[in-house]
């Protein structure tokens, strides 16, 4: 099966980043470990693009290894908020034009702040979604600092 071109992989072609393509059977609400099962990676290798918003409902992008949870207290605490919670999955799919399952932080429709794990960049390899469900993208973490420039943070729980 051909890979799709979606906007996210027409930014990372814009922006010269080297990618494996990854199909797999999608698995409603499956999560990171149906994708890194499905591939036969580590499940920490697996990142999660999650669409949080603050209390003025403005959005924000956390990229998340699969084996941890976002501490929004901490989250919130770090970036001087009030408070953080999970978009509803229209609300996210409205501010990234992805289905839930298939959230890029590549080509999204709004230019949102970007948070990524700190502990992602140890990895050489990462497996990202490409922007639809069932399609992750394998490249070096360094690329994503490069490209989208993001806050490094450490909340995972």
């Amino acid at each position: 099966m051909k890979a799709p071109v979606t906007p996210a992989i027409r930014f990372l072609r814009q922006h010269k980043v080297h990618f494996e393509p990854h199909l797999y059977r999608y698995e409603p609400k499956g999560g990171t470990a149906a994708s890194a099962r499905e591939l036969g990676v580590a499940e920490e290798q697996v990142v999660k693009t999650l669409v949080f918003q603050d209390s003025d409902r403005k959005p924000l992008l956390v990229l998340m290894d699969g084996v941890h949870e976002v501490s929004l207290k901490k989250l919130a605490r770090d970036l001087s908020l009030k408070s953080l919670e999970p978009c509803k999955p229209e609300v996210a799919q409205k501010h990234t034009g992805c289905l839930v399952g298939g959230t890029s932080p590549f080509g999204i429709r709004k230019d949102l702040p970007v948070y990524l794990e700190e502990g992602i960049l140890k990895h050489p390899i990462i497996y990202i979604n490409g922007g639809k469900r069932g399609f992750l993208v394998a490249l070096n973490p360094n690329e994503i600092v490069r490209i989208l420039k993001p806050s490094l943070v450490r909340v995972g729980i």
